[in-house]
């Protein structure tokens, strides 16, 4: 009896949480296999057996790989954020990024002031936040515009 037994390899997780017989062509076994038991309890949770087992049996088989591990993330977001789900870890990191490009704009602006003024000690430049200016030409007696990416030194003679 133990040999019989040592041949019929564990169920997947899926049938395991089911209690039911892992038959050889089971829709879940690739996907949820028995040594990840969590990753079908929150799949099921938040979607239900039924439902993933329809899902899967629609989507072309070279696709399924990646729709159980979109509803796998989406379960665990779920169960973290019950309202907003992976869209809440979304929509922070979209608010951390635009903070950040803030404050990047802001240190460049910091440093075209900077790399300017160091340039041009005798003001000569008159330099806005996004890095565009006027400089003045002793030729026409005029200021002149002028704008120089961000991360490079202030023009100099020789630029302009």
């Amino acid at each position: 009896m133990a040999s019989s037994s040592s041949s019929n390899p564990a169920p997947c997780a899926a049938c395991k949480f089911l209690r039911r017989k892992c038959v050889p062509g089971c829709t879940f076994a690739p996907y949820f296999p028995a040594e990840q038991p969590t990753k079908f309890v929150h799949v099921h949770k938040i979607f239900g057996a039924s439902n993933v087992g329809k899902l899967l049996s629609e989507i072309p088989s070279h696709q399924r790989e990646d729709a159980v591990n979109s509803l796998a993330y989406e379960a665990e977001a779920r169960l973290k954020d019950p309202v907003y789900g992976c869209v809440g870890a979304i929509s922070l990191l979209q608010r951390q990024v635009f903070n950040l490009q803030r404050e990047l704009d802001a240190t460049n602006a910091d440093i075209i002031r900077y790399a300017a003024n160091r340039t041009n000690s005798n003001n000569d430049w008159r330099i806005d936040s996004d890095g565009s200016g006027y400089y003045y030409d002793p030729n026409s007696g005029l200021f002149l515009p002028y704008h120089w990416s961000s991360g490079g030194a202030a023009p100099s003679e020789r630029d302009i």
